[in-house]
């Protein structure tokens, strides 16, 4: 049910799907519970993890975060890539995200996620459009303009 938007090994290839791969276990288990109980709504998703049990949760969760993250080969902008590393730290995202962005515990993996999905993700929450999501994350991001946001996307895309 998974790979088919998400990729066999937990690597996506469409544009705003995010990979799996390397995720912490425990972000993934916090994540299916959420979309499974109806608390974070994917319209995509939508029936798709209905009777799941916890055993399978964890089964999943355990394997998408021993899969290998493959990042997106792309361009790097070296202007783009200075301004997101500069708001990034000025932004303090590495407090909650770790500093290598890699995540942890409850902490999604950013380095070498897919840029349009970060940058999807970022609007949302932004926007106030994450529904079921961290609250922290709009706050964060409230009034931070387009530009930023695209910078820091390109930035956490471009970490390995």
């Amino acid at each position: 049910m998974c790979a088919t938007c998400h990729g066999q090994d937990g690597n996506s290839r469409a544009a705003v799907t995010p990979s799996l791969a390397g995720q912490p276990r425990i972000f993934l288990e916090n994540q299916l519970i959420t979309i499974r109980e109806g608390i974070r709504v994917i319209p995509a998703k939508s029936g798709q993890l209905d009777g799941i049990t916890d055993r399978e949760v964890i089964a999943l969760s355990k394997y998408f975060s021993g899969q290998t993250l493959i990042p997106v080969a792309s361009q790097r902008d070296e202007g783009l890539f200075r301004r997101g590393e500069h708001l990034s730290r000025e932004m303090l995202c590495g407090t909650c995200h770790v500093s290598d962005f890699k995540g942890r515990d409850q902490m999604p993996r950013l380095a070498g996620q897919r840029e349009n999905y970060l940058l999807h993700s970022m609007r949302q929450f932004k926007n106030n459009q994450a529904t079921g999501r961290d609250t922290i994350m709009a706050a964060s991001l409230y009034g931070i303009a387009d530009q930023d946001l695209i910078a820091i996307a390109h930035y956490l895309s471009q970490l390995k």
